[in-house]
C-alpha cells in the first residue's frame, strides 16, 4: 500500500479512523534524504518511543497497538515489525512543546546575539551548554515545510488561550523533568527534546514519537564541558562527516560510505541500550 503522508524518514498509513506510523531506514541532513538507509535506525527509534510511552502510561496517548501481530492486513507482516505502531488520529495541535534544560543549539545562538531565550532575557555570561537552573518550555510553530518558528510562551498562549497552554506546558516539563532524572543515572544528559500534542474527544492527548534521539539531544555525561556543543547520540555523526567534504548542502547529497553508516547504527544501539537501563532501573 502506498503511504497517506510520506516524511523524510517515517511513512504514514490511514486505516479508517486510525494512523499506522511506520519509521523507515531512511536518514536526512540539512534537509537532504540520502540514498543509503540505516539498517535498524528505524526501529530502534520506534522501540525508544514506545519504552518511554510505557513511563508515562498516566499522561494520555495515542497509542492503540504496538505489536505488529495485531496490526490490520496487510501491516501483520514483518516489515512492520518493531518500526511501527498503530495509533488514534488526533486533532494535531500545531505548536512544538520543547523543553530546554541547558543552553544550546537555537537557543544559544539567541542567547549570543540578543542575551534572551524564547524572547526572555538571562543574566549575563551564560556559556554554550550550560544548565539552566531549572528546565524552559520554549515552544514553536509547527511547520510542514521550512523549519519551525521559535514563539514566546506569551505569542503561543495569545493563539490558543491559557488553559490549553498551561496544559501543555505542564505536561512537556513534567515529562522533561522525570525523563532527565532518569537519564542523569545512568551517565546521559538530556540537553533538550520536544513534544507533540493532538485533541482527542476533548481530551489533550500525546502524540507522535516520545524522547527518541531523533527528537532529543541527549549527551555523554563524561564528555560534557561547558563552552562546547557536547556530542549527542543522534545523526550528528553524519553531519560531522558532511561538513569535513565540505558539502554545499544542496541536492543531490553525497553517498554515505560504509563506515559512516556503521558508525552511525552504532551511535543508536548505544544509546538504546543506556536508555533501557535507565528506565529499568527504579
Amino acid at each position: 500500500m502506498e503511504p497517506f503522508y510520506r516524511g523524510k524518514v517515517r511513512d504514514i498509513y490511514k486505516i479508517g479512523n486510525t494512523l499506522l506510523l511506520c519509521n523507515s531506514d531512511r536518514i536526512s541532513a540539512f534537509d537532504c534524504i540520502f540514498k543509503e538507509e540505516i539498517s535498524g535506525k528505524g526501529a530502534i527509534l520506534n522501540r525508544i518511543s514506545n519504552l518511554w510511552f510505557s513511563v508515562f502510561s498516566h499522561i494520555p496517548n495515542h497509542l492503540l497497538e504496538t505489536e505488529y501481530q495485531n496490526f490490520p492486513t496487510p501491516f501483520n507482516s514483518e516489515e512492520y515489525r518493531d518500526r511501527s505502531v498503530l495509533v488514534r488520529q488526533c486533532q494535531r495541535i500545531d505548536f512544538e512543546c520543547v523543553v530546554r534544560g541547558y543552553v544550546s543549539g537555537s537557543a544559544w545562538k539567541e542567547y549570543k546575539t540578543h542575551g534572551t531565550i524564547a524572547g526572555v532575557s538571562y543574566r549575563q555570561g551564560l556559556k554554550e551548554s550550560e544548565k539552566l537552573p531549572e528546565p524552559i518550555f520554549t515552544p514553536a510553530v509547527k511547520n510542514d515545510t521550512g523549519h519551525d518558528e521559535n514563539i514566546s510562551e506569551a505569542e503561543m498562549e495569545k493563539r490558543i488561550g491559557r488553559e490549553l497552554f498551561l496544559k501543555l506546558k505542564n505536561y512537556s516539563l513534567e515529562l522533561y523533568s522525570t525523563a532527565a532524572l532518569k537519564t542523569e543515572k545512568v551517565g546521559i544528559l538530556l540537553c533538550d527534546t520536544k513534544f507533540e500534542f493532538g485533541i482527542l474527544d476533548g481530551e489533550v492527548t500525546l502524540i507522535d514519537e516520545l524522547l527518541t534521539p531523533d527528537s532529543s539531544r541527549y549527551w555523554d555525561a563524561s564528555e560534557y564541558k561547558l563552552g562546547i556543543s557536547p556530542p549527542s547520540y543522534d545523526k550528528q555523526i553524519l553531519r560531522n562527516y558532511l561538513e569535513s567534504i565540505n558539502w554545499n548542502k544542496e541536492p543531490p547529497p553525497p553517498s554515505l560510505p560504509i563506515s559512516i553508516q556503521n558508525e552511525i547504527i552504532q551511535k543508536y544501539k548505544e544509546i538504546e541500550e543506556k536508555l533501557n537501563l535507565c528506565i529499568s532501573e527504579k
